[in-house]
């Protein structure tokens, strides 16, 4: 390796590790005051996580997003499906980012709830293309489906009781 295709490759990995860090950023401006007062009115399940383990679960799913995306991005070149790994990877971000902003900004729980199940879809379906690439950069986007499944979970209970 080079040392411009390793400075490169540390350029890019910093790049797809900030891409999903600024959707979650983005997402939370969506969710901090409402976390502190509309959150607060509704009836949610026992189950309800406290809600500082959301900050730390989340961020390091969008690292672990990041690294899966680099893993792929490395092999963009030898690969004739990378744009349609990079378009379900962006579309599932947008999603991902859409979420916080229904549920927190707009109080739509039901939309909400239809808006993740079309995520977890989307999360499924990123991790195939990406599997075509990179084994373990689908393997990476497991924790997010999990997390994202118990969400889902969670946001059904949510518009159950409200």
């Amino acid at each position: 390796m080079t040392k411009k295709s390793s400075s490169t490759n540390i350029i890019a990995f910093f790049i797809c590790i900030a891409i999903p860090l600024l959707i979650g950023f983005i997402g939370s401006q969506f969710t901090m005051e409402s976390v502190k007062t509309w959150y607060t009115t509704i009836n949610r399940p026992s189950f309800n996580p406290p809600n500082w383990v959301f900050a730390p679960v989340w961020t390091t799913l969008y690292i672990l997003m990041g690294i899966a995306s680099f893993r792929v991005w490395k092999k963009r070149k030898t690969a004739e499906w990378f744009h349609w790994a990079v378009i379900i990877y962006l579309v599932q971000l947008l999603f991902n980012l859409m979420w916080s902003f229904i549920f927190f900004e707009l109080h739509q729980i039901g939309f909400a709830l239809i808006e993740i199940i079309l995520l977890l879809v989307l999360i499924i379906i990123n991790s195939f293309i990406f599997y075509r690439f990179d084994k373990l950069a689908a393997w990476l986007f497991l924790p997010y489906f999990l997390w994202v499944s118990f969400a889902t979970y969670l946001t059904y209970s949510i518009f159950i009781l409200n």
